[in-house]
């Protein structure tokens, strides 16, 4: 499986990219750096019309636009309230932690689960109102049946 980094490690940037097509769009400023390399799985579409995001997990540096081969390790159930508040419902906006292949740095322990639930509740402070719930840490099997279901054919 294959993923496309979207956001370094360490970066205050957000970068949007037309990830059907992998060209970079504009940039962002966030209020938090990155916690982690931060992109998509390659071939396929989440419910909100983009590729399923990842958060990998290392120590190695990764830049922006590398495509790396990576191992699921679990899934963070993430949900965001409709901007539009006539709609009242939330959004499903998942994502799925991933390992590079032979690179075992880092687990998906409590420490790493506190990092990732910090960034995600505060990234963008700086720009909305906070609308983001983070569910439950889920497995392995969990998050392959999340991609499965998310495929745009096979990898």
């Amino acid at each position: 499986m294959k993923v496309f980094i979207e956001n370094q490690a360490g970066s205050h940037w957000k970068n949007l990219f037309d990830e059907k097509r992998l060209e970079f769009q504009e940039r962002i400023k966030v209020a938090r750096a990155y916690p982690f390399p931060y992109g998509f799985i390659l071939n396929t579409t989440a419910e909100d019309g983009d590729n399923v995001d990842a958060y990998v997990l290392t120590k190695t540096p990764l830049k922006t636009g590398e495509i790396i081969e990576v191992e699921v390790i679990g899934l963070m159930e993430q949900f965001e309230k409709s901007w539009d508040e006539s709609k009242g419902e939330e959004d499903i906006d998942h994502n799925v932690i991933v390992v590079p292949k032979n690179d075992d740095s880092l687990t998906l322990n409590e420490e790493v689960q506190t990092e990732l639930k910090a960034f995600v509740l505060h990234v963008f402070d700086d720009i909305r109102a906070n609308k983001t719930r983070i569910g439950e840490f889920k497995s392995k099997e969990a998050a392959l049946k999340y991609i499965k279901e998310h495929l745009d054919g096979s990898f």
